[in-house]
């Protein structure tokens, strides 16, 4: 297209009038986008997972692991016009069980400090204050975890240097000797409702987790453990106050350490016993393992720990999930098929992240080296409507590179396999290695995801504006496609010159972003052009210095 032709084409989306950007106006929208908030693709992709590749040679390299926390969150999170987030209420995994967060073995059982410092170190570059960045951890319980579990993690230092608020909350004793009643809203602890549950109706959080106004972040550990992979999932029971909190245990033991009943459906029993058999029935793999809800590596046992879970996550808001996998460990915490019957660590250096913590776990699974179809939790998160996938593959995936998503097939990233003992299959004439993968082959054909929105299958061509707009060096441009093709997206001055290309080549059916740098480029009004198979559309975008 030459020059005359782009101009009359330019001028049906209102070039003229525009070539003077710099009025009072655009000034006063430029300043007024400073609410921090999540980036726009993720926001408004639920649906997607994101991988990110990380580059770091040792777990203990700190400084590594330091700046790929604070590249990932100046990447994911930015400054816009309300509304914006308010406060972060992080949940690391903070639990220190047979072990030490501080030293070389001990540091796989925990969320890396060192990322999570770059994490809020990030965010306080992009504009969050450090007041509004709290740490929760449910699970601290004195001498029946770490000793002085706050130091040993090395999460102490972490808050001191970043300025970060760790909690202060009473220790697991403590806390048992409480009455719930009697914790007050919005100090210690947020309450949550559970009207559908099927063991909790209330369960009581580390305030400021699932207050109002604030803005939950899940960071998970890429380790295996008894129920699978304890990734963002699991990650969250610990973000509950004791008693409620025990939910590798039997409901008795929380109901020893001061459950209020009100607090306890009084029918869970047989309704667990109706949802097992249902699920016996349907052939949830693994479930047919023997022994009593009780028993927590049974099928009726881990049925109990699914439901509980599935309790706390419709209690929940979920504002971002990530599973940080700089290092990844197989085994249990401290033990493991390695030498001696020990952990192993492996630098699989991936970073998984979305704001559906059922879909990044998926990923997660998959990824760690486990088909997702053979755990029963992510059958019954379907069974009761708080997951609409199972595949994998269903599942939209974004290569995160450059502060960038582009969409890419699953099967191109490595895996790393990682073992655990979950629901070993040691009966019924069975003899399955107590360290195993749980990858045998899942018929997924029954269980087709529910989309969850017109956007992971677009119906027509779209091009979005772009975000912001106006914008200071940089902004980020979305479009959706109905089917698989070739794809031109250029950027125009206002003359017609033709001064970027930002997409030439192959995409799949979906949606996709693209970002333009425009650090070398002058103040004033742009056009971008989408073309691929027949379809074209121009819009304007309007660069401030």
């Amino acid at each position: 297209m030459d020059r005359r032709s782009f101009l009359k084409t330019i001028g049906t989306v209102g070039a003229v009038g525009l070539l003077d950007p710099m009025d009072v106006l655009v000034r006063q929208a430029m300043a007024a986008g400073n609410h921090f908030a999540l980036h726009s693709f993720i926001e408004t992709h639920p649906e997607a997972v994101f991988i990110k590749r990380t580059h770091v040679s040792l777990k203990t390299d700190a400084e590594a692991k330091k700046r790929e926390g604070f590249e990932l969150a100046r990447e994911i999170f930015t400054l816009r016009e309300s509304p914006g987030i308010p406060q972060i209420a992080m949940k690391p995994n903070l639990t220190c069980t047979s072990g030490k967060g501080d030293t070389e073995s001990g540091m796989g059982i925990i969320t890396d400090r060192d990322f999570v410092e770059g994490v809020i170190e990030g965010m306080k570059d992009v504009g969050l204050s450090a007041d509004k960045v709290t740490m929760r951890e449910g699970n601290w319980m004195g001498d029946a975890y770490c000793p002085s579990e706050r130091t040993a993690t090395g999460y102490e230092r972490v808050a001191e240097r970043t300025g970060a608020h760790l909690t202060d909350f009473p220790s697991g004793r403590e806390i048992q000797q409480l009455k719930s009643s009697t914790l007050e809203e919005g100090s210690e602890v947020t309450w949550a409702d559970c009207p559908d549950g099927v063991v909790f109706k209330r369960i009581g959080y580390v305030a400021p987790i699932n207050a109002p106004d604030a803005w939950n972040l899940n960071i998970s550990k890429f380790k295996a453990h008894g129920m699978g992979l304890t990734l963002c999932c699991k990650n969250w029971q610990g973000t509950n106050i004791h008693p409620y909190i025990h939910y590798c245990s039997a409901v008795p033991r929380q109901v020893s350490d001061g459950l209020p009943s009100q607090d306890l459906n009084p029918n869970y029993r047989e309704d667990i016993e109706a949802i097992y058999n249902r699920h016996l029935e349907a052939g949830v793999p693994r479930w047919d393992r023997p022994g009593s809800m009780d028993t927590w590596s049974s099928g009726r046992g881990m049925e109990t720990w699914v439901q509980k879970t599935l309790d706390n996550h419709s209690a929940s808001s979920h504002g971002l999930s990530i599973i940080e996998g700089i290092y990844g460990r197989n085994g249990n915490f401290m033990k493991g098929p390695g030498p001696g019957g020990t952990a192993e660590d492996f630098m699989s250096n991936v970073l998984i992240f979305g704001r559906d913590p059922f879909r990044v776990d998926i990923v997660g699974h998959w990824l760690g080296g486990h088909e997702p179809g053979n755990f029963g939790l992510f059958h019954a998160a379907m069974d009761r409507g708080l997951s609409n996938v199972l595949n994998p593959m269903e599942i939209p995936v974004y290569r995160w590179e450059n502060g960038a998503p582009t969409r890419t097939p699953l099967a191109d990233f490595e895996r790393t396999p990682l073992l655990t003992y979950y629901m070993q299959r040691d009966y019924a004439g069975q003899d399955e290695s107590y360290w195993h993968l749980v990858d045998e082959p899942f018929d997924y054909g029954p269980f087709t995801s529910v989309e969850a929105s017109d956007e992971t299958k677009p119906g027509a061509y779209v091009l979005g504006q772009n975000f912001p707009n106006p914008f200071n060096a940089s902004t980020v441009i979305e479009y959706r496609m109905p089917r698989n093709g070739t794809v031109s997206l250029e950027v125009y001055n206002s003359t017609g010159q033709r001064v970027d290309v930002l997409v030439d080549g192959w995409r799949t059916r979906g949606a996709h972003m693209a970002s333009w740098n425009a650090q070398k480029r002058a103040s004033g009004t742009y056009f971008y052009r989408f073309r691929t198979d027949g379809f074209e559309e121009t819009r304007k975008m309007v660069l401030v210095r």
